[in-house]
């Protein structure tokens, strides 16, 4: 029978000249399950890791010979990973300082006690762990719960509550490590899709029929119920529309503002379809699609155009929103779409963000990325699932210039209000659409005379532009907006569409990642 093999105990190197004095500290340790090595000076340590590996390292400041902090250079060079906790009588800034300087892990000044000790070990070489075991714990008791409640009839207050309890968790288990779990969080998610496009295709006309009743807020909202009152308290705003960000990409930016900004997040509802000409013009204009094609016929041209162009006015909206609120109002825009306009903008941080009125930026990288990977084999590999696809979101923004506004709006004490326009979902079905030529080509949303989908299921039919507050397509005009994981795919061109669009992150659609999005709004600490 094979024998399990256990885990070693973890390892403890403490380098004091005040051995003898150490040793109520050793036993007490070593009661915990850690082995404890020690020495008296510099070199013996250096000497001892250079024979062996440690997985902690308790380090006294002031010694004869060499200074804990004059060593550390050694030990970096031995083991460059090896957690380091400071031990000293100093209390003088200085030494604390050079020590965090040198990013020592902890420091711990004397007279200690052992559980003081035991406390900095645990959390540094057991935290980890410890904190995983707690999250599988906590997702274990909460998921039957999750389950029992699947029934339950929701409005959309309840729906922005399931879906960013699920949210936290993904990014949570995913964090930990928890791929088992993490996997039965995801067995949730057609249930969750399937409900929701259920209750948007009886709700959603409702709320446009009737704006004055209980409904969530929609795009046109944005503007006036959450921008408008920082505008008229402090005279100055940096309004940020990140494209095609979801709620789960936001909560792993969201620690990094924590130094910045006091983080206030709540959510909204992306008008439909959930694709940039229609969610964002409504974002900055405060009105439908259809209204501003009614209004704008020059601005929105042609209804059956599905470009860029669509967007070409968003400042106009905004400052014409703006002057109907409060109005003549400054307005600065920019939109970053490429390398150089981000060169650009560090360039010009100082006068990027206008001293009053409303500075808005409009930051594209993260809708480019999710578009990009059904172009380019490298994106796909590198951002293959949402996990991948929220860690080169991290990555980006740290170093981007979206950052660097936000450190700048900080600096100078100028509150952020923060969203997106639309989600995204990753798409592995195809779902085969019958349609005549005039249909449009979009994967999620399909607008046309005669339009249906092979399964009633995967989609959510129209039959007028007015039910959406859409702009008018003529006689039969008809909206086919995908439910689930679904992306539209013609008979004909069924293996073209598979193997071109299976596994793209898409939007237009009725999901809850592209349509319940985050607001934030960011209050720069005082």
């Amino acid at each position: 029978m094979a024998v399990p093999v256990l885990n070693p105990p973890k390892s403890i190197l403490w380098v004091d000249d005040e051995g003898e004095l150490l040793e109520p500290h050793r036993i007490f340790l070593r009661s915990k399950g850690y082995t404890v090595e020690w020495a008296s000076n510099a070199d013996d340590a250096v000497e001892l890791l250079r024979r062996r590996p440690f997985d902690i390292l308790l380090l006294d400041e002031q010694m004869p010979g060499r200074r804990g902090l004059e060593v550390y250079r050694d030990v970096r060079e031995i083991a460059p990973t090896l957690p380091v906790v400071m031990v000293t009588k100093s209390e003088e800034d200085s030494t604390l300082k050079e020590a965090i300087g040198v990013n020592i892990r902890d420091y711990l000044v004397k007279p200690i006690n052992p559980r003081q000790v035991l406390t900095v070990v645990t959390r540094i070489l057991e935290g980890p762990r410890i904190r995983q075991q707690a999250i599988a714990r906590s997702f274990v008791e909460r998921f039957r719960a999750i389950e029992l409640e699947r029934d339950h009839n929701l409005d959309w207050r309840g729906w922005i509550d399931r879906y960013d309890e699920l949210m936290r968790w993904d990014v949570d288990l995913a964090a930990a490590g928890e791929m088992g779990l993490y996997e039965s969080l995801q067995g949730l998610y057609p249930d969750m899709h399937r409900e929701f496009a259920l209750y948007m295709k009886e709700n959603y006309p409702e709320w446009l029929k009737n704006l004055e009743g209980n409904r969530p807020p929609l795009s046109i909202d944005i503007v006036a119920e959450f921008l408008l009152p920082i505008l008229e308290r402090d005279k100055a705003a940096v309004f940020i529309v990140v494209d095609c960000l979801r709620l789960d990409q936001w909560r792993v930016l969201e620690p990094l503002l924590a130094p910045f900004f006091d983080v206030e997040t709540t959510h909204y509802y992306a008008v439909l379809p959930t694709a940039t000409p229609y969610s964002r013009n409504a974002l900055f204009s405060g009105l439908f699609p259809g209204e501003i094609a009614a209004r704008l016929p020059d601005w929105w041209g042609n209804a059956d155009r599905e470009d860029e162009s669509l967007n070409a006015h968003e400042r106009e909206l905004l400052e014409a929103h703006l002057g109907e609120l409060c109005g003549k109002t400054p307005v600065r825009y920019q939109k970053i779409s490429t390398a150089a306009n981000s060169d650009d903008l560090e360039r010009h941080l100082g006068t990027a963000i206008g001293p009053e009125g409303v500075s808005a930026f409009v930051f594209n990288f993260v809708d480019l990325l999710t578009h990009g990977r059904s172009e380019s084999q490298i994106l796909y590999e590198v951002a293959r699932d949402e996990i991948a696809l929220r860690q080169i979101t991290r990555q980006w923004f740290q170093r981007s210039a979206l950052f660097s506004v936000l450190k700048e709006a900080s600096r100078r004490k100028i509150s952020v209000l923060l969203t997106t326009d639309h989600g995204s979902i990753h798409c592995n079905t195809p779902a085969t659409v019958y349609a005549k030529r005039d249909a449009s080509a979009n994967l999620r949303y399909k607008f046309g005379e005669d339009l249906r989908a092979e399964r009633p299921d995967q989609a959510l039919l129209f039959s007028s532009e007015d039910m959406l507050r859409l702009p008018r397509r003529g006689a039969g005009g008809n909206t086919l907006l995908a439910t689930n994981d679904c992306f539209f795919v013609y008979p004909t061109k069924l293996r073209e569409y598979q193997s071109r669009y299976r596994g793209s992150f898409l939007h237009g659609g009725v999901t809850p990642e592209e349509v319940i999005l985050p607001l934030a709004l960011l209050t720069p600490r005082r």
